[in-house]
């Protein structure tokens, strides 16, 4: 990597887009740095993990700078083949999926029991369970009103098919890989990514305020962590 710039590839979550992360660009582009924040094929059925790096490795065409990789919840699953494919600097995940080889998406949830952590943490915030499935609960409960609103209205359809597929690792990428988990997120909890980093990949976590989308509610925060990790 460049000892002063660097290329970011910002990979959003499911039924999202490259749009998750426009608070999060200007903030790195104004200390020199570059960054790429392709749309995924969400709404495409036939689209699979590999469709979905490729998209991501294409979106680099003619930027020849160190690459960090960043990955947001569900492109956890397909972020290691990314970093394998464009021999990465770096691999951050944020608030994001950690696959093991050959798992699939859909299994991730109950592997990991990520439902029984999700409802203890609701019932400790004395929140009701029967808002676990409430985006504006889950998701809205720290992002500023008006970037809410907009963030609801660009929400695209999302494909089953990439939580259909095994994750076609067979093992992690030698990529150093750093975990951001945010300290408020309610699909996430905190103490749930730490045991799920600890036990898959063997790291610690950095804890960054927000929630489950830090990019739209704590955007220099998510941008200064970044910095930290190209440095």
């Amino acid at each position: 990597m460049s000892a002063s710039v660097a290329t970011f590839l910002l990979l959003h979550g499911a039924a999202s887009s490259g749009w998750y992360w426009h608070l999060v660009e200007p903030l790195l582009a104004a200390v020199g740095h570059k960054t790429v924040a392709p749309d995924m094929p969400t709404d495409d059925p036939t689209a699979d993990l590999d469709e979905y790096a490729a998209t991501a490795v294409a979106a680099l065409d003619g930027h020849d700078d160190g690459y960090v990789v960043v990955a947001q919840s569900m492109a956890g699953f397909y972020a290691p083949l990314v970093a394998e494919a464009t021999a990465a600097d770096r691999l951050v995940l944020v608030a994001a999926m950690i696959p093991n080889p050959g798992e699939r998406g859909r299994d991730w949830w109950t592997n990991t029991d990520q439902p029984t952590a999700q409802r203890a943490s609701f019932v400790e915030l004395g929140l009701d369970p029967v808002d676990m499935d409430n985006p504006d609960v889950v998701y809205g409960h720290d992002i500023p009103p008006d970037v809410w609103v907009d963030a609801r209205h660009r929400t695209r359809d999302q494909s089953g098919r990439p939580f259909d597929d095994p994750c076609p690792i067979t093992s992690w990428p030698a990529t150093p890989t750093h975990v951001l988990a945010a300290r408020d997120d309610r699909l996430f909890p905190l103490e749930f990514q730490r045991r799920v980093a600890s036990d898959r990949l063997g790291l610690g976590v950095e804890v960054i305020p927000g929630g489950h989308l830090p990019a739209l509610s704590q955007p220099q925060a998510v941008a200064d962590a970044l910095l930290r990790v190209a440095s």
